[in-house]
C-alpha cells in the first residue's frame, strides 16, 4: 500500500523560528558527496587556513623583507624603486619565465588573459605566443596558487615594468627564480615570521568562531590533527593568538588537536619517509608514538595514519594549498578534502552584484543559437534554389523565381549575419565587463571566459568541499551528508 506523501511542516512540529541556514559566504560547496558521519578524524592545515592572514599586510611585509635580498644578487636599484601593486595578483596564475609573461588559462589549457608587466597582451600577440601548441607543465612555467605566492607576481610584473621603462635588460627566467629564492629565504630566516609573531593582530584576523568549531568536532567523536609547514616555535606562537593562552580553567591550544605535526614539509610529507620528531623546549628527540598534548616535527603519511590510528576516507583534510594539501592528501593518502578558498568572500558578492549582466549574457547565447539555427536554415534554402538553377529542366518563369528567391536568400543571410556579428561584439563587451567586476586585470578566480578557470577546474577536480573558511564547519551537524549537484552534459541541458 503506497505511503501518503510527506507535506512539510510537519503535522504537530513548529518551525523554530530561531533557525537561519548559513550565510551563502559561509556555507559549504560540494564537488563530491560527503558523509561526515563517516569520518573519523578532521585535520587542518595551520597558514591561511586556520589563520587567516591579512593579505595586504603579508604582501607588504614579503615585498619589505624580499627586496635587500634582490639588492644583494645585484640587481640594478632602478629595479627596485617599485611601487610594487600588490593589488594585480590572484591566485591561479601561471608564470612565462622565458618570456616574462603572466598568463591565466582555462581548464583546457588554453590562454585567455596574458600580461607582460603590466601591459595586456593583444589577443593577435597571444594568439602567436601560446596558441600554437598546447602550453605544457615544465621548467619555463611556474603555477601559482596560493595566497602566499601573490607577493611574487607583483615583484615579478613590477620589475619588469621597470626595466622596460629605464631600458635595461633582464634576464626574465633568472629574475623570477631569484624573486622566490628571495621570499622563500625571508620567511625562512624570521625576516617575515618574526614580524607577524611580534604583532600577530596586525598581520592575522582571528576568527571567534575556531573554537566552537573546534569544539563541536570534538564533542561529536571526531579525532582532530595539526599538519602544518610551520616551523614549531612560529605554529606555538600563531596557534595561541588564535586560541588562546593556557591559564586557569583553560588547558591550551594543543588540547584541542589529538596530534600536532609541525615541520611536515608538504607535499614531501605525502610521499615521504622522514621519521618523527618530538620536540621539547627547543630540542628534538625521536618520536614513537603520536600523544595528544605534544608538538612533533616531520614525519611522512604511512607512519602518520600507523600511529594516528586512522586512514584513507575516513579522515578529512583541510588546506588552502592545491597541490600541497589537497591534491596531494587526495591522491597519495586517499583522504577526503575540504580547500579554504577565502576568496570567494569577494566572489560571491560579485556574482550577487552582476547578476543582472550574467542573465543578459545568457539570453544573448540563446539568441545566438536562434541566429545560427537561422542561418543554417537560410543556408540550406539558399543551396536548394542554387541546385534548382543549375538544372535545366526549368522555365524562364520558373528561373526568375528562382533568381528572387536567392537574392532575397543573400539579403537575409546578410542581414542574419550582420546581426550574429554585432551581438558576439555585444556579448564580448558585456563578458569584458563582467570579468573586470571581479577583477580587472584578471576576472574571476574560478572562470576564463566562459570556461571554468585552470583554478576553477582543479578545485573542482580535487577537493571534495570547499568554502571561505575552515570555522565554516560549525554550520553543519557532525552526521551532515553532503550533496554534490547532479553532473549533467551538454546533451542532457
Amino acid at each position: 500500500m503506497p505511503h501518503d506523501p510527506l507535506t512539510l511542516p510537519l503535522d504537530g512540529l513548529e518551525p523554530d523560528e530561531t533557525y537561519a541556514p548559513p550565510a551563502r559566504t559561509e556555507r559549504i560547496f560540494v564537488n563530491r558527496s560527503l558523509r561526515l558521519d563517516r569520518i573519523e578524524a578532521v585535520g587542518f592545515d595551520m597558514d591561511y587556513t586556520l589563520a587567516v592572514y591579512r593579505q595586504r599586510a603579508m604582501d607588504d611585509a614579503s615585498i619589505d623583507a624580499t627586496l635587500p635580498k634582490l639588492r644583494a644578487l645585484g640587481y640594478d636599484e632602478r629595479l627596485l624603486e617599485g611601487p610594487f601593486q600588490t593589488e594585480i595578483s590572484v591566485r591561479g596564475l601561471l608564470v612565462d619565465k622565458q618570456l616574462g609573461n603572466v598568463l591565466k588559462m582555462d581548464r583546457y589549457r588554453y590562454v585567455k588573459r596574458a600580461y607582460h608587466g603590466t601591459r595586456e597582451l593583444t589577443v593577435a600577440e597571444r594568439r602567436a605566443l601560446y596558441h600554437q601548441k598546447r602550453i605544457a607543465a615544465g621548467a619555463r612555467f611556474h603555477f601559482v596558487d596560493t595566497l602566499y605566492a601573490l607577493c611574487e607576481i607583483a615583484l615579478y610584473a613590477g620589475m619588469i615594468d621597470l626595466a622596460e621603462r629605464h631600458a635595461l635588460t633582464v634576464d626574465t627566467t633568472a629574475l623570477w627564480d631569484d624573486i622566490r629564492r628571495s621570499v622563500d629565504a625571508s620567511h625562512q630566516d624570521g625576516s617575515i615570521l618574526d614580524r607577524i609573531v611580534r604583532d600577530p593582530a596586525a598581520f592575522v584576523e582571528r576568527d571567534p568562531a575556531l573554537p566552537s568549531m573546534l569544539h563541536k568536532l570534538r564533542s561529536a567523536g571526531k579525532r582532530l590533527f595539526l599538519l602544518t609547514n610551520s616551523q614549531p616555535a612560529y605554529t606555538e606562537a600563531m596557534m595561541r593568538f588564535l586560541l588562546g593562552e593556557p591559564g586557569p580553567g583553560r588547558a591550551g591550544w594543543r588540547r584541542s588537536f589529538d596530534a600536532v605535526v609541525t615541520a611536515a614539509r608538504k607535499p614531501t610529507f605525502f610521499d615521504g619517509d622522514a621519521p618523527f620528531e618530538e620536540w621539547v623546549d627547543g630540542a628534538l628527540v625521536p618520536a614513537t608514538s603520536l600523544e595528544r598534548g605534544r608538538l612533533y616535527v616531520g614525519g611522512n603519511l604511512r607512519d602518520f595514519e600507523r600511529l594516528f590510528g586512522a586512514q584513507g576516507e575516513s579522515v578529512l583534510y583541510v588546506g588552502d594549498h592545491i597541490y600541497g594539501d589537497v591534491l596531494r592528501a587526495k591522491k597519495e593518502g586517499a583522504f577526503r578534502t575540504m580547500m579554504i578558498v577565502e576568496e570567494m568572500h569577494h566572489e560571491l558578492a560579485i556574482v550577487d552584484r552582476t547578476a543582472h549582466v550574467a542573465a543578459r549574457l545568457e539570453r544573448l547565447e540563446r539568441e545566438r543559437e536562434r541566429l545560427v539555427d537561422e542561418q543554417r536554415r537560410l543556408l540550406h534554402q539558399a543551396k536548394k534554389v542554387q541546385r534548382a538553377l543549375d538544372g535545366e529542366s526549368e522555365t524562364e518563369a520558373r528561373r526568375a523565381d528562382l533568381e528572387a528567391d536567392r537574392a532575397r536568400l543573400r539579403r537575409s543571410l546578410e542581414l542574419c549575419k550582420g546581426r550574429l556579428d554585432s551581438l558576439e561584439a555585444d556579448y564580448r563587451r558585456r563578458e569584458r565587463v563582467l570579468e573586470d567586476a571581479f577583477h580587472p586585470m584578471w576576472g574571476s578566480i574560478f572562470r576564463a571566459g566562459t570556461e571554468v578557470s585552470s583554478f576553477g577546474d582543479q578545485v573542482e577536480e580535487f577537493a571534495c568541499l570547499y568554502t571561505t573558511r575552515a570555522s565554516n564547519l560549525r554550520h553543519y551537524s557532525a552526521a551532515h551528508y553532503f550533496h554534490s549537484p547532479r553532473e549533467r552534459m551538454p546533451h542532457e541541458l
